[in-house]
């Protein structure tokens, strides 16, 4: 089978890339417009992957041709950064809902197969938070969330954090419309924090930005030039999924082995490794202090408490908890996560470790 991955050199797309290829049952082309990730594949002997660096928002012509030649077009094109969603709303729905669009009339008008990849973001806040003013606690309704049956509930418009989730949430209510009026085939994917090898970059060695908590507590870690920041006190919980799991179930979704995937939502997540950001902080510090410290490392980051608005800018707002619900993997695919909370977290900070060992090694040589 001839797999089109499009923004295949991403976090997700690298780690998915590498296993279809190691599988070797199908050939894989892939298409972004940044190579850092995945040159290693690039460049590998004897690889069935062929690379095209192409942006769909501008090689309209050139991707309309590599869907026309694919079996199955899996789509991960996406702008996934909070401090982006209140600082460039426009270009984000741009993004994640036009340009998304543009595939999904490609594989429309040559009926190819999409996975489309989406966001746990989708669900919002938890009912249990939206209703706290009535006196109920969030945390004592974790409120799991399922893909056919939970409502979506999103903060203001003021709050543009959320114009994301609602780009992604539209997309899917398009993909739906056409699949039951027209047979569309699709799959949409929704992600619940994924974590592993090449997850981000550290703020340190990139020269600033905004990447993912984990990459800032190992940045706060690995080069003691700052505190571990809690975004408004660390209360939001997240569960936590290994890539390598997370990769696992794709590769179902995408091969489909029984032919019980089309037209469906799948959550991938791991919902018993949640925890409090403020948890994880402190989880991070003991492993490292246990697994990985060395001498000469700076000592362990002070942990503290800094406003959303502060941290990401104004129009920040947060989902409370994000608990996937992944009876539908379970039954549909046969799929169970593998890696617990301690593994995810362990062998995510291990990576991080290697490459910064491997880059102090380097630099005093």
């Amino acid at each position: 089978m001839k797999v089109l991955l499009l923004g295949a050199g991403g976090f997700i797309g690298v780690n998915l890339t590498e296993r279809l290829l190691r599988d070797g049952v199908h050939d894989v082309v892939a298409v972004d417009i940044q190579e850092e990730k995945i040159d290693h594949l690039i460049n590998a002997p004897d690889s069935k992957l062929t690379y095209l660096h192409l942006d769909i928002s501008k090689d309209e012509a050139e991707v309309d041709k590599l869907v026309a030649d694919a079996d199955i077009v899996v789509d991960l094109v996406a702008v996934a950064n909070p401090s982006l969603y209140v600082e460039s709303p426009f270009e984000v729905y741009d993004l994640n809902y036009t340009q998304n669009m543009k595939v999904v009339e490609q594989c429309r008008k040559y009926k190819k197969r999409l996975i489309q990849f989406s966001t746990c973001e989708v669900y919002g806040i938890t009912a249990a938070k939206a209703a706290e003013q009535f006196g109920l606690s969030s945390k004592e309704n974790p409120c799991p969330f399922s893909e056919d049956e939970t409502p979506l509930i999103m903060g203001p418009v003021k709050n543009h954090r959320w114009i994301y989730a609602c780009a992604k949430q539209l997309l899917e209510r398009v993909l739906d419309a056409l699949w039951k009026t027209e047979g569309f085939q699709f799959s949409v994917i929704r992600p619940f924090n994924f974590v592993g090898p090449r997850i981000d970059y550290l703020p340190s060695e990139s020269g600033g930005g905004n990447p993912r908590v984990f990459s800032h507590f190992m940045d706060a870690l690995l080069y003691g030039n700052k505190p571990m920041q809690l975004v408004d006190g660390g209360e939001a919980f997240r569960a936590y999924t290994y890539i390598d799991d997370a990769v696992d179930c794709m590769v179902r979704i995408i091969e489909d082995k029984n032919n019980n995937c089309e037209g469906q939502i799948f959550n991938i997540g791991t919902p018993e490794n949640e925890l409090t950001i403020a948890e994880l902080a402190t989880k991070m510090c003991d492993m490292f202090d246990e697994h990985f410290r060395q001498e000469g490392d700076p000592p362990r980051p002070e942990i503290v408490s800094i406003s959303g608005e502060e941290f990401y800018g104004k129009g920040y707002e947060d989902c409370d908890r994000r608990i996937a619900d992944i009876t539908k993997a379970r039954t549909l695919l046969g799929w169970e996560p593998e890696h617990d909370l301690d593994s995810v977290i362990f062998n995510t900070m291990k990576y991080f470790v290697d490459e910064h060992r491997k880059k102090q090694a380097t630099a005093g040589a």
